[in-house]
């Protein structure tokens, strides 16, 4: 960051613009800009690009001063290109994504500066012609750390694993509810991708029946499924709930167990217990372990640019090591 800048207010962009479990990876760069800037006694204002599909998940966050929802995945460019173009002047704008359209939107923002990942570290290389200052960092790295290091990269700050591990809530404040007697694990059965989900979550609950199991899902069709998996179990099904209602909820529970997806990572944002499994994706790039956030995969060497969606690997995972790993977790 150059001097100039230092003595201003920082006028910071960030870009990341979906999907749910991606948004909630990368708001844990908040909280290190707050630490950073004000250790070094920069002022600094954070704007957060997103796509309104998913902004309710940032909406009223503490340390976002502008949340500024574009409707791209409904495919309204001209829309977007407004809503962006009027966003205001930024001084550097930081892209998350390393995407094409991110990149896209990080040009049209009113800002000289773009950071985003050098062409070999990113899903889409011509991403990276978008960006002014580019930062190397292996694709396959864990998603936790690209997004830190480049925003360290972006405002000349470092950073800690053990910061990682001693982090705040990273979404809304934590309102752990009082002790739960029995513990409340919540079950999150679907995913993004078919190939994603486990197959045998029934199995699972009838092996924890001494916990209150609740059960959750988001839209009709997940719904529909619902009724075999909880079919002749004491699971309870949640009604519909808004991202920041089930964001409330999982802050009262003792351990969330899910595929790879939004709800198991909140749970690791939020620092509440979770176990989330991994069949075709790298489970050491796309979820940050910790001695109460584990994961559990098929045991197979996944590289992240050559996902194979038709590999329903996750369905190798054994129930009984869930359980077993679930009551470790619970009983610690």
């Amino acid at each position: 960051m150059s001097q100039d800048l230092k003595s201003q207010s920082l006028k910071i962009a960030i870009i990341k613009l979906s999907a749910l479990g991606d948004i909630v990876h990368a708001s844990i760069v908040l909280e290190f800009i707050k630490k950073n800037l004000e250790s070094a006694g920069i002022n600094y204002d954070i704007s957060w690009i997103v796509d309104e599909k998913f902004a309710e998940i940032l909406e009223g966050h503490e340390l976002i001063s502008n949340l500024i929802k574009i409707p791209l995945k409904d495919k309204k460019f001209l829309r977007t290109y407004k809503i962006l173009k009027d966003a205001g002047k930024f001084h550097i704008a930081i892209d998350l994504q390393g995407l094409i359209k991110s990149a896209i939107v990080a040009k049209i923002l009113d800002t000289k500066i773009i950071y985003g990942f050098d062409k070999n570290s990113v899903k889409e290389n011509l991403a990276s012609l978008f960006y002014t200052h580019k930062f190397s960092c292996d694709y396959n790295e864990n998603i936790i750390i690209r997004n830190l290091s480049l925003t360290a990269f972006a405002l000349g700050f470092k950073f800690e694993r053990d910061e990682i591990l001693n982090k705040k809530p990273c979404l809304m404040a934590y309102e752990k509810a009082e002790k739960n007697e029995p513990k409340r694990i919540l079950i999150a059965p679907f995913a993004s991708e078919e190939s994603k989900c486990y197959d045998k979550f029934k199995r699972v609950i009838k092996m924890l029946s001494n916990y209150k199991v609740h059960v959750c899902f988001g839209n009709k069709k997940e719904f529909d499924k619902l009724e075999e998996i909880v079919k002749y179990t004491s699971a309870d099904v949640l009604e519909k709930m808004s991202l920041k209602e089930l964001v409330k909820f999982i802050n009262g529970c003792d351990l969330v167990i899910g595929n790879d997806s939004g709800i198991t990572h909140i749970a690791w944002a939020q620092n509440i217990p979770s176990i989330t499994l991994f069949g075709n994706r790298p489970s050491q790039r796309n979820a940050y372990i910790t001695n109460k956030n584990i994961v559990i995969d098929a045991c197979k060497k996944i590289d992240a640019r050559k996902i194979d969606k038709n590999d329903f690997c996750i369905r190798e995972i054994k129930p009984e090591i869930i359980a077993e790993a679930a009551e470790r977790i619970l009983n610690a």
